[in-house]
């Protein structure tokens, strides 16, 4: 199978590219990957560097905003893995237009394109912000979706945009919509990698409003594992939730990292909650499971220790980028 990786240079889309041509994704053993990415401030060519010399892996440099890079690179694909979008939520707070922009419009040209070349299938990568905040028990995937923050409103339409390809055109399409990731190379203006490359510095971590938003922590290998199996057995015209099964308060995850990095409480900065801040996310992931076998894999304590100990020994890879960003 010849894949096309849209976002590939990122957090996400580099891991799923390197456990590809690594061959630890079921189903996609020997699978060739073209990655496609804008290298905006997130994506780095670093995140690709131990696959870069593989005769099966091809880097493309194009914006999936312009309909002319997407039909240069696209033709002869078996599959579209649709990572791309900007999705830091504190920036769509202050500056929508360039969600809209990039996982709208751009979701739209990649699929017009698709559809065009008839590409097999497509997988559009999703998140669980779609679905709004939820007070107890779980989502599952007929949920309506009443986003709140721009960043959650841009997914929710390209998540519809995919839809309605699939409905209208019968577009080979699946959505997949994840809980929050942790792992490598995970740029560090997010939770965990700010906070752990803080504290490694000897600096305070910022803790929004009390500390008791709720997430779901799911293991970036465990998602690309999920995606590999919507992409190969996930039926058409579906939707698939992937969680990682350990939910935290903000304050919890907190305490956690603090003792990861042998520091104590006073390294925490209590600062002004961010506005539209969902308090809870939580999915339910009985039918990825029931239907395609995934259950998640890494445990997390676990996760979270190699998490940290690979931000100590990446230094070189993480201090750059927060200079370049002023983090």
């Amino acid at each position: 199978m010849k894949i096309f990786v849209t976002g590939g240079a990122g957090f996400i889309g580099s891991n799923f590219a390197r456990m590809a041509i690594d061959n630890t994704l079921p189903g996609l053993e020997d699978s060739d990957i073209t990655v496609f990415d804008a290298l905006t401030y997130s994506g780095t060519l670093t995140n690709l560097q131990d696959i870069n010399d593989s005769d099966r892996f091809t880097f493309v440099h194009g914006d999936i905003r312009n309909a002319e890079d997407v039909a240069a690179a696209l033709p002869g694909h078996d599959a579209i893995v649709h990572f791309a979008a900007e999705s830091h939520v504190d920036r769509s707070v202050t500056d929508a237009r360039v969600f809209v922009e990039t996982n709208v419009l751009g979701t739209q040209i990649l699929l017009d394109q698709a559809l065009a070349l008839k590409i097999p299938r497509f997988v559009h990568v999703s998140t669980d912000e779609v679905y709004g905040s939820i007070e107890e028990g779980s989502w599952d995937e007929a949920q309506p979706l009443l986003p709140n923050s721009p960043y959650s409103a841009s997914k929710a339409s390209s998540d519809l945009l995919v839809r309605s390809y699939h409905v209208t055109h019968g577009l080979n399409t699946s959505i997949t919509r994840c809980s929050n990731n942790y792992g490598t190379h995970h740029f560090p203006e997010k939770l965990i990698p700010l906070f752990v490359t803080n504290l490694l510095d000897g600096h305070k971590v910022p803790l929004y409003g009390d500390g008791q938003n709720i997430r779901d922590w799911l293991h970036v290998d465990d998602h690309c594992r999920g995606i590999a199996l919507v992409l190969t057995q996930g039926r058409a015209g579906e939707i698939y939730n992937i969680g990682g099964g350990t939910e935290l308060s903000n304050a919890e995850l907190t305490r956690a990292l603090l003792e990861a990095t042998s520091r104590d409480e006073s390294f925490i900065q209590p600062v002004a909650d961010r506005l539209g801040h969902d308090r809870r996310y939580s999915v339910d992931i009985q039918k990825i499971s029931s239907e395609l076998g995934y259950a998640p894999k890494v445990p997390f304590d676990e996760g979270l220790a190699d998490v940290v100990q690979w931000y100590r020994d990446n230094r070189w890879w993480w201090e750059p980028l927060k200079e370049r960003s002023g983090l």
